[in-house]
């Protein structure tokens, strides 16, 4: 039988990331060179054809050599942006709008008198940015029973999540979080900030996985949102995270003939096509 592969419907860069990686060729073209701090995204094929270009990575304020520096997709705190605002001549940032959207509403929360907690990962960039944005009064974690091992328990919370998360697991967490809320007369808020080009593509994969006998997910092994959909993926098909053609085992192929492809948000779809292409030479 000949083997079919067939890639996702929701594939390729994010509109955050490709804002970003627009912004970022744009800066670099017009000044020769721009520096980041930290990873613009959690993908090392992106940074290093960036890097081909002008575009370096600095991993602490101290590593930062020019005048001018560039805030990636997952977002900083306001205080760390003030601090680079004291250092620096020129900022540029690149927040990915939805991350914005997260911060924004940490700190409409905060002011409105609510304890903020976020579903997710704490040493995630992304959810320490948003964590600043609430000024020291929220907390992110994935356990559920958050409620229980707080020592002080805010009558008001509200309730966010890190903007990669995969909805139903959200959903869950909310549920234990007013299970354990209404019998202490509290007051919720529940802000749904989860990416829509997130969940869209997390569907799209779930959809291929249901049709296919081998999944494949592309992109960084310290990617959130990439692992959340092998993650996904693997609840209803066997499924393999790599980040480029050359980690495909042979041995994983045996046995199935038809294999889904899809990618993280910030996997470039010229990495993708690589991936379906040594996928289809395993059939010739």
């Amino acid at each position: 039988m000949a083997l079919r592969v067939e890639k996702a419907a929701a594939i390729g860069f994010c509109f955050g990331v490709k804002r970003a990686i627009d912004t970022l060729r744009k800066v670099a073209h017009e000044r020769g060179q721009v520096e980041t701090l930290g990873a613009v995204v959690h993908n090392q094929q992106v940074m290093r054809r960036l890097a081909d270009i002008g575009v370096r990575v600095g991993n602490s304020l101290d590593e930062i050599r020019g005048d001018i520096v560039a805030i990636g997709t997952h977002g900083i705190s306001p205080q760390l942006e003030d601090e680079l605002r004291t250092r620096y001549t020129e900022i540029i940032n690149t927040t990915c709008p939805f991350v914005h959207r997260a911060q924004i509403a940490a700190r409409r929360l905060v002011r409105s008198g609510f304890f903020v907690v976020i579903y997710g990962d704490a040493n995630h960039p992304e959810v320490k940015g948003i964590l600043g944005w609430a000024n020291g009064q929220g907390v992110a974690t994935l356990d559920k029973n958050l409620m229980a091992t707080l020592e002080y328990l805010p009558r008001r919370v509200g309730i966010l999540s890190q903007t990669t998360q995969i909805p139903a697991r959200f959903t869950e967490f909310v549920k234990e979080i007013i299970n354990s809320a209404l019998v202490k007369d509290a007051e919720l808020r529940i802000i749904d900030t989860i990416c829509h080009d997130i969940r869209e593509r997390q569907q799209a994969a779930l959809e291929l996985a249901n049709r296919v006998d081998l999944m494949f997910v592309i992109g960084s092994h310290t990617s959130a949102n990439t692992n959340h959909l092998a993650e996904l993926c693997a609840t209803v098909v066997p499924t393999h995270l790599v980040e480029t053609a050359e980690e495909i085992q042979p041995s994983w192929l045996q046995g199935h003939h038809h294999i889904g492809v899809t990618g993280g948000a910030s996997t470039a779809e010229e990495t993708i096509n690589e991936v379906v292409a040594r996928l289809e030479a395993r059939d010739s």
